[in-house]
C-alpha cells in the first residue's frame, strides 16, 4: 500500500520564517495534548549558532508568534476538544489567535462559527495554512474584534503574560458577554476579580526548555460583579 505524501508546508510562511532564522523550516506537528490536531511548527532543525545583530533585530521587532502553539493555547485546545470548555453550538472568538490553535479546536468540537482575531496578517494566513492542515472549514480570520458581528464566548490565551495587557483584557472583560482566559504566568494570588477554575500541565511547541513554573496553566472566567 502506498504511503501518503507528507504535506508541504505553505511557501509564504516558510519563506518568511527562513528570511527570519536562516535555516529555520516548518513541520507538521501533532500537538501531544490534542492529537486530533496538526500545526506548521518551527521545525527541530533550528540553527544553534547566534544569529547575526540584524537578524536578530528584526526577529525581535516581528517575532513568528504563530510558528509556536504556546503553552496555554495547547491546554485550551486540550479542554475545547474534550468538551471541558463546552462551546458546541456557540459562536466564538479566539482573541490573539498565533497559530489558531484554539480557533482550530473549537471548530474540531461544533461550535457554530469561529472568529480567529490577530492583527499580525502572517497569523492569519498560518490559521488559514492550519485549518487546511487539518481539513477544518468554518473559522473566518479577522485583524480586529470590531469585525465580528456577534459572538457567545470570547477566548484568550496566552495574553496576560504583558502586564501591558492588563487594561486590554479589562476592556474585553467589560465587551464580552462571556470570556475564559488560559494563562501559564500569573497565578492566581495576581488576579483580583477573577476565579480559577482548574489546572493542566502543558508545554509549549517546540518545546522552549521553559521554568517549570510556566508549564501549570490556569483556567479562569471572571467573577461576578455584584448587583448594585
Amino acid at each position: 500500500m502506498a504511503q501518503e505524501n507528507p504535506p508541504l508546508p505553505p511557501a509564504p510562511l516558510a519563506r518568511h520564517l527562513a528570511g527570519l532564522i536562516p535555516g529555520a523550516s516548518l513541520c507538521a506537528t501533532i500537538l501531544p495534548l490534542a492529537p486530533a490536531l496538526r500545526l506548521w511548527l518551527l521545525g527541530p532543525n533550528v540553527p544553534a549558532r547566534p544569529l547575526a545583530p540584524a537578524a536578530a533585530a528584526q526577529l525581535q521587532d516581528t517575532p513568528p508568534y504563530w510558528a509556536f502553539c504556546w503553552a496555554s493555547g495547547h491546554a485550551l485546545a486540550a479542554e475545547i476538544l474534550t468538551g471541558r470548555v463546552p462551546v458546541a453550538g456557540k459562536r466564538i472568538v479566539d482573541f490573539g489567535t498565533g497559530s489558531g490553535v484554539v480557533a482550530l479546536a473549537a471548530a474540531r468540537a461544533g461550535a457554530a462559527a469561529v472568529y480567529a482575531v490577530d492583527e499580525d496578517p502572517l497569523a492569519l494566513a498560518a490559521v488559514r495554512a492550519n485549518a487546511r492542515l487539518n481539513g477544518i472549514e468554518g473559522v473566518e480570520t479577522v485583524p480586529s474584534l470590531d469585525a465580528v458581528p456577534t459572538y457567545d464566548l470570547l477566548l484568550l490565551a496566552d495574553v496576560l503574560y504583558d502586564p501591558a495587557n492588563r487594561p486590554l483584557v479589562d476592556d474585553l472583560r467589560a465587551r464580552a458577554p462571556s470570556l475564559f482566559v488560559a494563562d501559564a504566568r500569573v497565578p492566581p494570588a495576581q488576579l483580583t476579580g477573577w476565579r480559577c477554575l482548574g489546572a493542566q500541565e502543558a508545554a509549549t511547541l517546540p518545546d522552549l526548555d521553559e521554568s517549570p513554573l510556566f508549564r501549570t496553566v490556569r483556567f479562569y472566567q471572571p467573577e461576578a460583579t455584584p448587583e448594585a
